[in-house]
C-alpha cells in the first residue's frame, strides 16, 4: 500500500513539475519541437518514468537531472538565435519540395522525403493534384507548408531569402543563376557588406533588405 501511494505522489509530482519546466522552456506543442528539443524531451520522459517505477530512489536524483536539461535547453535555444550556423547544423533549414507545380525529386531523396509522403500531406490539405501547389516547403520540424495557385493559376512571386543574420543563402542564387560577386556587387552599392545585412530576399527582380540594427 505504501509502494502504491509512493508511486501516485510521483506521477501527480513529475506531472506538475514537468509542466512547469515546459512552460519556463516556452513550448507550445509536440509539433513545433525541433531535434534538440525532442531529444530533451525523451530524456526527461525517461528520467520521469524510472523515478516513478523505483519508488525507492530519491526524488532529487530525478529533480536535478531534468533541471540541468531544462537549463540545457533554454541555453541552446539562445545560442541558436545568436548563431545561424549552430540553428542550422542543429535545427536545420527548410527545403524546397515543389516548384511551380513540379516536384523537385532531388531534394526529396536528400530529404529522404517519399511521394507517399507527400501526397499524404497534399491530402490532408485536400489538395488533390501536385499541379495546383506553386510551392511546397518541407520545414525542419517535418511538416508540409504548402502554397496553392492564386485562383487564375498565375505565377506569383516568392520572396527568396538571400541573406540571413550575415549569411549568404547559396540555394537562392543557384536558383537564380547568379554567384556571390553578383549580390556582394549590389550590396556594396548600398555601403554595405554582407556581415551587416540582417535580412535580405529577392522578389520581382528586387533585393529588399534590412541591415542590422549596428549599422
Amino acid at each position: 500500500m505504501e509502494e502504491l501511494i509512493q508511486v501516485v505522489f510521483r506521477t501527480f509530482f513529475f506531472y506538475f513539475f514537468i509542466v512547469l519546466l515546459y512552460r519556463i522552456m516556452g513550448k507550445r506543442e509536440v509539433g513545433q519541437l525541433g531535434i534538440i528539443d525532442l531529444i530533451i524531451s525523451i530524456l526527461m520522459a525517461e528520467l520521469v518514468a524510472i523515478s516513478i517505477e523505483d519508488s525507492q530512489k530519491s526524488l532529487w536524483l530525478t529533480i536535478w537531472p531534468l533541471v540541468l536539461l531544462t537549463a540545457l535547453e533554454i541555453g541552446l535555444a539562445f545560442i541558436s538565435i545568436k548563431s545561424r550556423t549552430f540553428r542550422a547544423l542543429f535545427g536545420g533549414k527548410p527545403s524546397l519540395i515543389v516548384c511551380d507545380g513540379k516536384v523537385n525529386y532531388r531534394e526529396m531523396i536528400r530529404q529522404r522525403y517519399s511521394m507517399d509522403d507527400l501526397l499524404l500531406s497534399l491530402r490532408q490539405k485536400e489538395i488533390k493534384d501536385i499541379e495546383e501547389v506553386e510551392y511546397a516547403f518541407l520545414e525542419p520540424n517535418g511538416k508540409l507548408s504548402i502554397f496553392k495557385y492564386n485562383l487564375f493559376h498565375t505565377k506569383t512571386t516568392y520572396p527568396m531569402p538571400l541573406v540571413l543574420d550575415g549569411t549568404i543563402n547559396k540555394k537562392t542564387l543557384e536558383y537564380l543563376k547568379k554567384d556571390q560577386d553578383w549580390l556582394i556587387d549590389i550590396l556594396a552599392k548600398k555601403h554595405l557588406l554582407v556581415e551587416e545585412v540582417f535580412y535580405a530576399f529577392y522578389k520581382k527582380n528586387k533585393i529588399y533588405l534590412i541591415a542590422n540594427q549596428e549599422v
